[in-house]
């Protein structure tokens, strides 16, 4: 008789390159496949936002429809279930008797608890694959606890080092259970508490789940429209599809995996050419890998004021402020226009990320984990990892931050939208200032604020702070912390 195995999907939402799925497939058993909506996922955070906002939802539930038709495709089914996902796994397991419950593991505090509930109810045996990055966790070549604090030398040694794997082929059929058992439909967006999103026509993309809407824009990006060659060039940029490759919701998801994606890098540059820009894309990768593995390595630090170093800063808890943050009244036209297109899409840029992040940080001096748990809340790329982890080095808090990293927000407006076409596409108010004055509205006369139809104080805010002074005192107040820090590591060392 066939062992009966619990694939429990979490944060894997495909069927090629899963290993709990190939193993359970390879070894003949009856497949019992499970996605929970974890009823903690669609509560507010302590910042008072939704943890899972509409635009993360909607992907989510694609995704899921996808996953439950690419099981009927290969003769089962998905199993779907509401609630605590540790009670559901255990009573789905006792229900159906099932053997061994296989699963993929995440690094970081919730997924872990969660992963820890789960297993301590199990009375049968179980076994977890680490499957969310380009290496595998146990090819690396040193302990986690010896992970390179620093980037740049983490790069090197496993490019120097390790090997990446290919990635695992999509089983051709699945042995389906000789039981009924109710699978339960999908819920609906507003099952789970959320208002569905609007579509917004200047969206760069309109993000669909699931796994092969993933396959398709990697295919699409790489290979069809052939932008892998000028990513490196093009990777700033603030409007349209592909100024990048977009396949952060679907890695975020689990739709693809990063050993998909590199393995595609890799014929395209076997097969039409090897450049920087090719190259660039897996240095992409490897930043999320790095993220990853430094929150399994330091843990619940990652959340903390403090962040990785440990550096205590006055952060300010200015709910006015900041939900001018939020909803883009800030005065400063390219962090208003990147935190609308954020309310708007559930998406940004990854220059608008790092602008914004600073203007928060660096001038606002606003608790950096307010940032973090907007962004959570309303992008639809969130990655626990990458986006905590993205949040310590803007914060200036993270292993490997560079000081007091200030983006000088008028500079960055000039050098990344010279004409004024991103900032005139989310600020319509500001449309009929010419190119070259766009970006500092707030210099404008009252004759030019006649002219070009816009009234500074009414239309558009006017900035809500000096940027080089706040800029300054926060500088000031971070290197004295600094100090305090290394004077306290040098002491413990003395």
């Amino acid at each position: 008789m066939a062992e009966r195995i619990l694939v429990w999907h979490r944060l894997d939402l495909r069927v090629t390159d899963h290993a709990p799925l190939a193993t359970a497939c390879r070894d003949g058993a009856e497949v019992v496949a499970l996605y929970v909506f974890d009823e903690r996922q669609f509560t507010a955070t302590p910042e008072a936002v939704a943890k899972t906002g509409a635009f993360r939802t909607r992907f989510l539930l694609e995704t899921v429809e996808a996953l439950r038709l690419a099981y009927r495709v290969l003769g089962s089914d998905l199993i779907v279930r509401r609630g605590r996902t540790e009670e559901l796994v255990s009573a789905l397991v006792d229900e159906l008797a099932v053997d061994r419950v296989y699963f993929h593991t995440y690094p970081t505090s919730e997924e872990l608890a969660v992963e820890r509930a789960a297993v301590s109810r199990l009375r049968v045996p179980y076994r977890s694959w680490w499957g969310h990055t380009l290496y595998a966790l146990e090819d690396l070549p040193f302990e986690i606890g010896a992970l390179p604090e620093v980037f740049t030398n983490f790069r090197k040694v496993v490019e120097g080092g390790c090997a990446v794997r290919a990635p695992i082929a999509a089983p051709v059929h699945i042995r389906a259970l000789r039981t009924n058992v109710g699978t339960d439909r999908i819920p609906s967006i507003e099952d789970l508490g959320v208002t569905p999103p609007e579509v917004d026509p200047r969206a760069v993309l309109l993000f669909k789940g699931g796994e092969l809407e993933g396959k398709a824009r990697l295919f699409e990006y790489i290979w069809k429209k052939d932008c892998l060659k000028s990513y490196k060039e093009t990777r700033n940029g603030l409007l349209g599809p592909d100024y990048s490759s977009k396949l952060s919701p679907w890695l975020a998801h689990g739709c693809v995996s990063p050993r998909s994606v590199y393995a595609e890098i890799k014929r395209y540059e076997a097969e039409r050419v090897k450049n920087d820009s090719t190259y660039w894309l897996t240095f992409e990768l490897l930043w999320r890998d790095y993220f990853a593995f430094i929150a399994s390595k330091h843990g619940t630090k990652l959340f903390r004021a403090s962040g990785l170093r440990g550096i205590v800063l006055p952060w300010t808890h200015d709910r006015i402020s900041f939900g001018l943050w939020c909803r883009g009244k800030t005065g400063f036209p390219l962090i208003d226009a990147n935190m609308r297109e954020l309310s708007a899409t559930g998406f940004m840029s990854n220059r608008g990320r790092q602008n914004v992040g600073s203007f928060l940080t660096k001038n606002l001096s606003i608790d950096w984990r307010w940032g973090a748990a907007w962004f959570e809340s309303l992008l639809v790329d969130y990655d626990v990892a990458s986006n905590w982890g993205n949040w310590n080095y803007t914060a200036g808090v993270g292993n490997d931050a560079r000081g007091f990293r200030f983006f000088n927000t008028e500079k960055q407006a000039k050098d990344y939208d010279p004409e004024g076409r991103y900032v005139k596409t989310w600020l319509p108010e500001l449309a009929a200032i010419p190119a070259d004055r766009v970006h500092n509205p707030s210099s404008l006369s009252a004759a030019d604020q006649q002219r070009f139809g816009v009234r500074m104080g009414s239309d558009y805010p006017n900035p809500m702070l000096d940027l080089f002074k706040s800029a300054a005192e926060n500088q000031e107040l971070y290197e004295s912390a600094v100090t305090r820090v290394t004077k306290a590591v040098r002491g413990g060392h003395a």
